[in-house]
């Protein structure tokens, strides 16, 4: 499947704890619609969900809480530190992920919308890369990913280094990327350099538009 041609789609990716969420928000107030793939991926995977099954296949019951839903935590302890399984869970939930985004995205362009922003930290990993006219990825300190990330989820410093291992390095985000908004100073410079690029990237697809 591909996006419409009508409608020009922004990947926001980038290194976890670095401030795609406050990145995100400025570009709603640009005029941009949101497409959350963390929220998709939570939704595809509702008690009796296609994707649910698949996964109770190939995990086992294991990963069901007691009312049948999804034990995140369960399935999280299962593939984060396996990268086989990780591998597993990948292959089965980002077709139905992939699927529901360009869904939203048709679903934009019939409503008129002419920029989309799809926030999604697996952006290169589940191939959403493939039909995003622009990537946008937010890079931080690790010192300041690490202490943000224990305060917001709770998680042990050394449990985040771990998580940290197994994604891709600020130079992989540099080189695939189109803009990169460094999260190094202050939470009014990340809202002003988000600003600033929200606007180079309404003229760059306006001018590519006009090209057309």
């Amino acid at each position: 499947m591909s996006k419409p041609a009508d409608i020009s789609v922004i990947g926001l990716t980038g290194q976890s704890g670095a401030g795609k969420t406050t990145v995100s928000k400025v570009f709603a107030e640009e005029g941009f619609a949101a497409i959350n793939a963390d929220k998709i991926a939570r939704e595809i995977m509702v008690k009796g969900s296609p994707c649910l099954e698949e996964l109770v296949e190939c995990f086992g019951k294991q990963i069901l809480l007691e009312n049948g839903e999804l034990d995140r935590r369960s399935l999280a302890g299962i593939v984060f530190n396996d990268k086989e399984k990780l591998n597993q869970l990948n292959a089965i939930s980002y077709p139905y992920i992939t699927f529901e985004i360009l869904q939203k995205i048709k679903e934009y362009s019939k409503a008129g919308e002419r920029f989309v922003l799809l926030d999604a930290p697996t952006l290169f990993e589940s191939r959403a890369d493939d039909f995003c006219d622009l990537i946008i990825s937010v890079t931080a300190p690790e010192a300041v990913r690490t202490e943000r990330i224990a305060e917001r989820d709770g998680i042990a410093p050394e449990k985040i280094k771990e998580r940290f291992s197994s994604q891709h390095s600020e130079k992989f985000f540099i080189n695939h990327s189109d803009f990169i908004i460094k999260n190094n100073k202050s939470i009014d410079n990340l809202i002003e350099k988000a600003h600033e690029v929200a606007d180079k990237v309404k003229e760059y697809c306006n001018n590519a538009e006009e090209a057309w």
